[in-house]
């Protein structure tokens, strides 16, 4: 079995980067499953139900702000990668991972594919599913933020969001090494 592995939120100033590895029956095929930045939020919620509901595994990995500010986002990427891969609950012969750079895990021959998302419907899968995951953990997270308009950027670096960090300052749910410019000395503001 073969899994694909994409990841989504390396460049917000907010939340965790949350990567996803999905495994499809071989004839899987359906019109939705692509890449998850040329779908609509709508497409990408009916996209996820598809998925979940056809998908032999699916596994979702996390690396929050504490741990993104201590080793960088790479390295946290890849962690939220093998925690993803963990999740399956198999171990799959071969990973098809989006992009270029991956270190390898547990031994299983992997093979990196540029724009993968947008070529192997299994990577296309895991990009939708860590999206849409991604995009709902921010909403909730908004919720108790709402001056942060996380419901909206998803934690992105918009207008709108760096305003609020400058009139309300950080949160612990920001990363620290992206949101450098707001700290003077010891004091966030």
């Amino acid at each position: 079995m073969t899994a694909g592995i994409d990841e989504v939120g390396r460049g917000c100033l907010s939340g965790p980067v949350v990567s996803s590895s999905v495994i499809l029956p071989d004839s899987f095929s359906h019109d939705l499953i692509t890449d998850s930045k040329k779908l609509s939020k709508k497409k990408r919620e009916i996209a996820y139900g598809v998925i979940m509901d056809n998908a032999l595994h699916v596994g979702i990995g996390y690396s929050y702000p504490a741990e993104i500010d201590e080793i960088n986002i790479l390295q946290a990427t890849f962690r939220s990668m093998f925690r993803s891969i963990d999740e399956l609950g198999i171990i799959p012969e071969m990973l098809l991972v989006d992009g270029d750079k991956f270190p390898g895990y547990q031994n299983i021959p992997f093979k990196c594919i540029i724009k993968g998302d947008s070529k192997i419907p299994s990577i296309s899968a895991a990009s939708i599913i860590a999206k849409v995951t991604r995009d709902r953990f921010m909403e909730n997270l908004s919720m108790d933020y709402p001056e942060y308009l996380w419901e909206k950027n998803s934690g992105y670096g918009t207008k709108d969001h760096m305003n609020a960090i400058e009139n309300h300052g950080l949160t612990e749910h920001h990363r620290r090494s992206f949101c450098s410019r707001f700290i003077k000395g010891n004091s966030i503001f």
